[in-house]
């Protein structure tokens, strides 16, 4: 075993608070087990813009109460005494006891620390921030990640997700904190109730119109969304949503699912079970955070989920049809469906287009912009009204409430989300996407993989003939620098190759655009063969 690992764990060992990581790693080091050691000391957990995130255990490759106790105190560091700061958590292994940890060491710092009453979505804590006037928040979370992962997500005092500088002042000042054992702790406040209340008065407007005849069928995941969306339900006059029973509580374990994410194969088979026997109108799902949503609609042959770009476009024409005047803003990601600049351009608002992440779609068009509905692929959304977005962040509970109101409003019309969708595809043309990803166990392959790409650029990709090319590593005109390889190619198809911010994959995002000449079942079935020649052509070249 390496003699400086194991100096480094015996230095963590006698700061960790944790009777659990403390056993951990004793049982590590007496039985003389280098390769665990090495996973957990030989490097460590990066603070950037989505925070902290990562496998729970012991050291500072991993989530625990040392780790979270420095970032904590960085954090701390950066804003200074005389602050204020609300701190919500989800329902993993651990959340409540890294709350409870960050709110003691800001606390201690002289930063008024508030913490949620429970566990509750991140849109509540999102919201939170700015309701409160507060300068920062922080949410304990890894939204969909595997069981044993948890996260530590930071916003700044305009309830956005932090962004550059301020995420590499932070982890500058992380990586400056001493022994955790050493730093004062406070008393914290615990807030009430009011503040759900309050987020629920701010999200009910965003069921836009009166229709409320609709039957649902919705899961939760065993995440911490169910309690706080029924009560929006409630609220905004739609009949109570069916839940499926073995997933309505929150569990860390997830035992139904292989991963608690909506998009994953298999995690929605249980909510998809209970449509098909309610005869719902529409499913819905949140992530165990319930900061993303998904839908199912009914078909002639059972019901299916949409993706996140197909309701992206219809959640937009419902915004800009109950919104009105100059000056209205859409944002999406470069690697989500291309219909949302036309769908903008026919209704006269302006489209901009943004890294991945909600922290840049928040931003779009700068602080005085007046952003009405932002979304990307992967299940985020952001409804707004004539007021603005109620929350600067993606929103599972507010998107649930925009989207029942829609599917009822075309309920009482006689007609389906499905209908909307066709009425889409004639007017602005099929676009149809998807997604190829692929998860590795070293991430060096990924880097590998974009470099063959770099080298060798691709001058066809399926059918489609390359016409431009774009390395986003130095950052374009209108965006920061990414690891992002951008293909434009004829037919206004496109492809967006990225590794996961979050994850150990690399991520390709495809899109076939097809005229409607015909039906719009057989624009359907050439875009998915034109999808899939595509996918095949990638996965070869990738070589993963």
């Amino acid at each position: 075993m390496d003699d400086n690992l194991r100096r480094r764990a015996e230095e963590w060992l006698a700061q960790d608070p944790d009777p659990e990581t403390r056993e951990e790693l004793r049982a590590i080091l007496a039985a003389d087990d280098g390769d665990a050691l090495t996973a957990r000391f030989a490097a460590k957990l990066e603070f950037g813009t989505a925070g902290l995130r990562g496998e729970l255990g012991a050291g500072p490759n991993r989530m625990n109460r040392v780790t979270v106790l420095r970032a904590a105190a960085g954090l701390a560091a950066v804003l200074g005494p005389g602050r204020r700061v609300v701190i919500g958590y989800d329902a993993r292994y651990k959340s409540d006891v890294f709350a409870r940890d960050t709110a003691a060491l800001l606390s201690g710092a002289g930063i008024r620390a508030d913490v949620l009453p429970r566990p509750l979505p991140t849109p509540v804590l999102a919201f939170a921030v700015r309701h409160l006037d507060a300068d920062a928040g922080v949410m304990v979370t890894a939204s969909h990640n595997p069981p044993r992962d948890n996260g530590y997500k930071v916003y700044w005092g305009d309830g956005r997700q932090i962004v550059p500088p301020i995420d590499k002042r932070i982890s500058a000042a992380i990586d400056a904190v001493g022994r955790v054992d050493t730093l004062p702790r406070g008393d914290w406040n615990l807030l009430g109730e009011e503040i759900v209340d309050a987020y629920l008065a701010a999200v009910t407007p965003l069921a836009l119109g009166d229709a409320r005849d609709l039957r649902v069928a919705y899961t939760p995941l065993h995440g911490v969304g169910a309690d706080t969306l029924e009560r929006a339900f409630a609220a905004a006059g739609f009949p109570a949503p069916r839940t499926v029973p073995s997933q309505h509580a929150p569990d860390p374990a997830f035992p139904t699912v292989a991963f608690p994410n909506p998009e994953e194969p298999g995690a929605m088979d249980l909510a998809l079970d209970l449509a098909h026997r309610i005869d719902a109108d529409i499913v819905l799902a949140n992530d165990p955070d319930a900061d993303r949503c998904a839908v199912g609609v009914r078909t002639p042959d059972g019901h299916r989920m949409l993706t996140g770009d197909e309701l992206g476009g219809l959640l937009a024409e419902h915004v800009l049809r109950h919104t009105s005047g100059p000056g209205r803003l859409v944002a999406t990601t470069i690697v989500s469906s291309s219909l949302l600049s036309r769908i903008a351009a026919e209704h006269g608002v302006g489209c901009a287009q943004t890294l991945t992440g909600f922290k840049w779609i928040t931003r779009a068009g700068g602080d005085d912009a007046r952003l009405v509905y932002g979304y990307e692929e992967a299940l985020g959304y952001s409804v707004g009204t004539d007021a603005g977005l109620p929350v600067r962040d993606k929103d599972g509970i507010g998107t649930a409430l925009a989207v029942a109101a829609l599917a009822a409003d075309a309920k009482r019309a006689g007609r389906t989300l499905l209908d909307l969708l066709d009425d889409q595809a004639r007017r602005y043309g099929l676009h149809a996407t998807s997604q190829l990803s692929i998860r590795v166990a070293d991430l060096s392959l990924i880097e590998a993989a974009m470099d063959r790409l770099r080298s060798a650029p691709p001058t066809r990709i399926g059918e489609h003939a390359v016409e431009a090319a774009e390395d986003l590593r130095t950052g374009s005109a209108d965006l920061p620098p990414a690891d992002v390889l951008r293909y434009r190619l004829a037919g206004g198809a496109r492809v967006v190759v990225r590794p996961s911010g979050t994850e150990p994959k690399l991520k390709c995002y495809l899109e076939a655009v097809v005229p409607v000449t015909a039906t719009v079942e057989e624009a359907r079935a050439r875009a998915a063969q034109s999808l899939k020649e595509m996918e095949h052509d990638l996965s070869a070249r990738l070589a993963l």
